[in-house]
């Protein structure tokens, strides 16, 4: 993997690094092949987006990185690096270690996150006592000062409050400070912001790229929101039935976008410079992982296939602008045809 840029803007090596990841889940007729060679790398200090639509393997993805995948799921084939290390083929508890204390996770629905039965203080001082060694009136006010640094008002008082006592913004921010209680290198943000309305995104946006900008932690940011991305992210990976279609530097994808799939999300999304009186719409749905079709996984819903999308699978390739993309249509031979 090739050193990136991070936020601020040095060069570094990946902290993260994904090679040809597999993922499979076990069927009575064969494997179900969820990812399929999925190859990104993250650098400290960057937020990588992960856009597609449901299906697309975007949580699978972060479930892989983090370990875990439920059964029948596994990993198949490929890589997983933190820091240079193989984290991918780690026992289970040698893999707890490292979740939580170096990778943090949040969750698109809090609740599943928060024990209903323990304060949210409880929650935060035991999670800092087992990845930090901290006593407890240590980590009691190590678990004060990151909900006052998420905003939370009265943290002395809300530390003693059940999930139940905060509104779904409120338990949202519980959750990042959860996940930044041990002070981890990588983060995989599911859909932090889904379902919250948009002041309280605002703030959440503000808080990850904050993490991202003090700590020199590096943030994986799962969603649907292209504005989210945009408004969020150093890079953003589009990813469609499995793999990755189209990656690069986040300007240059959302104003240049290269592969067909990429263009539709893009056109999708309501402009306030342009008068149209309908956004695009890509026809068809995500296929189904036992109804794969040959060749690139998009050419049945795409107005430009042509006979080579239909037999042959594009890996990605370098397009005339910043991106990479899995597509026929950006390689030389295509071009020159």
């Amino acid at each position: 993997m090739s050193s990136t840029l991070g936020c601020g803007d040095l060069l570094v090596q990946p902290l993260l690094e994904v090679d040809h990841l597999r993922v499979e889940f076990a069927h009575r007729h064969g494997a179900l092949r969820a990812l399929d060679d999925v190859s990104f790398s993250l650098a400290a200090g960057e937020i990588l987006g992960v856009v597609g639509e449901s299906g697309a393997g975007k949580s699978l993805t972060g479930a892989a990185v983090i370990g875990l995948l439920d059964p029948p799921g596994r990993i198949a084939a490929g890589e997983i690096r933190l820091d240079g290390r193989r984290i991918d083929h780690l026992p289970p508890d040698a893999m707890r270690k490292i979740r939580g204390r170096q990778i943090g996770m949040v969750f698109q629905d809090p609740l599943t996150s928060l024990n209903p039965l323990f304060t949210v203080g409880q929650q935060l001082i035991e999670t800092i006592q087992a990845h930090l060694g901290f006593d407890r009136q240590a980590a009691r006010a190590r678990a004060v000062q990151l909900l006052a640094d998420t905003g939370i008002p009265a943290p002395e008082q809300r530390l003693e409050h059940y999930p139940h006592q905060f509104s779904g913004g409120m338990r949202q921010r519980v959750v990042i400070a959860l996940a930044l209680a041990a002070e981890p290198r990588l983060i995989i943000a599911d859909e932090p912001t889904t379902a919250l309305d948009v002041s309280i995104q605002a703030q959440i946006i503000a808080l990850l790229k904050r993490v991202c900008r003090e700590r020199g932690a590096a943030v994986v940011l799962i969603t649907h929101d292209m504005g989210v991305i945009a408004e969020t992210c150093d890079r953003v990976a589009v990813m469609y039935a499995g793999r990755i279609a189209e990656i690069g530097p986040v300007g240059a994808l959302i104003h240049r976008p290269a592969h067909p799939y990429s263009v539709g999300l893009m056109g999708a999304i309501p402009s306030m410079d342009e008068d149209r009186e309908r956004l695009l719409q890509i026809d068809g749905a995500m296929p189904r992982l036992n109804a794969m079709p040959s060749g690139c996984a998009f050419h049945p819903r795409c107005e430009r296939v042509i006979d080579r999308c239909r037999s042959e699978r594009p890996e990605l390739m370098a397009t005339t602008g910043e991106t990479r993309a899995a597509c026929w249509l950006v390689s030389p031979a295509q071009e020159v045809a």
